[in-house]
């Protein structure tokens, strides 16, 4: 296995890149836990198929939240076991590990990232800023002294930041993303139809029929759910244009973060990004129209990066293939702890 690893240790999905093979593992960020003896009893894809539907005994839950771990040991046993899977049928040695936090948090929360590395078999850790990774495997410059934007939509944090010479020049992180719009369409559908929908089945809406903009419309989608008036199953057909208006709330917190970043941008920065346009990336970025709604909104060409989903893996992994022995990256090695 390649000595350095990294990892978008994402609140909804995890994505690792081996050096020299590229992305290796790309699972969810769950994990099902047995109630009373909190042993750790499956994880990623096998975990997530269990949401909503555990015996009493066994609880399927999310391990990190709002970008930040939530739950340090259940963290350690996920990423010990994405790391054995990674590892394939190799000798599995202590690697280097490089993994992506969102912009602004705390020292502490930075710290339980790089514990919760070496905990699972990292050699040693060294953190990179979300928005800067995301800007790198989106193929935007950042080291040129023009000014770019990245707007990075995931699961658990939106980051809207301008960049500069390799650096972060401002940055807005909120914690209204992916997980927020699944649950506001969870309550829109609740509230409308008297029908109570699981996480799974809100995903897949926005997924699959998820539309910000009215130009975009992505038909109608079936779904299953319990009726609250009467405990029975019980189906409807929902819109486009409802799940549209589920959003809507959100969706404007978060167009109105890029445009706060925008007013506060220095001038000499904001003509680059008026030249070269805003880049969109992560899950979020695929709802449908949401380029066309920021571009709307800005006056501001907004485009799609060409792998929204593995934008931020693939900027890590750019960093770790690119850094020598020593350059750039400063790891913190468990010697250190």
């Amino acid at each position: 296995m390649g000595k350095y690893i990294g990892i978008d240790l994402g609140t909804a999905n995890t994505i690792v890149y081996v050096k020299g093979k590229g992305i290796v593992l790309r699972e969810p960020s769950v994990v099902a836990v047995e109630q009373r003896s909190k042993k750790v009893v499956a994880v990623g894809n096998d975990a997530k198929l269990m949401l909503g539907k555990t015996p009493g005994s066994i609880v399927a839950m999310r391990p990190l939240k709002d970008g930040v771990i939530a739950e340090f040991d259940f963290t350690t046993a996920m990423l010990r076991d994405f790391f054995k899977k990674a590892s394939g049928t190799t000798v599995f040695s202590r690697p280097k590990v490089l993994v992506c936090v969102p912009y602004g948090v705390t020292e502490v929360e930075k710290r339980a990232v790089e514990d919760v590395a070496l905990e699972a078999g990292a050699q040693s850790v060294a953190l990179i800023e979300e928005p800067i990774a995301a800007a790198i495997g989106s193929g935007l410059r950042v080291e040129d002294a023009r000014g770019s934007m990245i707007v990075d939509i995931g699961g658990g944090t939106t980051e809207v930041a301008v960049l500069s010479l390799g650096g972060i020049v401002l940055s807005t992180s909120l914690r209204i993303a992916g997980d927020e719009l699944d649950e506001a369409i969870v309550q829109y559908i609740k509230k409308k139809y008297n029908i109570l929908i699981g996480e799974i089945t809100a995903e897949m809406l926005k997924k699959k029929i998820g539309s910000v903009h009215p130009a975009v419309d992505r038909g109608i989608m079936e779904i299953r759910g319990r009726n609250l008036l009467n405990g029975l199953p019980a189906i409807v057909n929902v819109s486009s244009a409802e799940i549209r208006e589920a959003m809507h709330e959100q969706v404007v917190h978060i167009v109105e973060a890029i445009r706060t970043t925008l007013e506060n941008t220095p001038p000499e920065l904001s003509s680059d990004i008026y030249d070269s346009g805003i880049m969109l990336a992560g899950g979020g970025a695929m709802l449908g129209g949401l380029d066309a709604l920021v571009t709307h909104v800005t006056g501001i060409r907004a485009t799609v990066a060409k792998s929204p989903l593995d934008a931020v893996a693939v900027g890590i992994g750019h960093v770790i293939e690119n850094a020598g022995e020593g350059d750039g990256v400063q790891y913190r090695n468990r010697s250190s702890r």
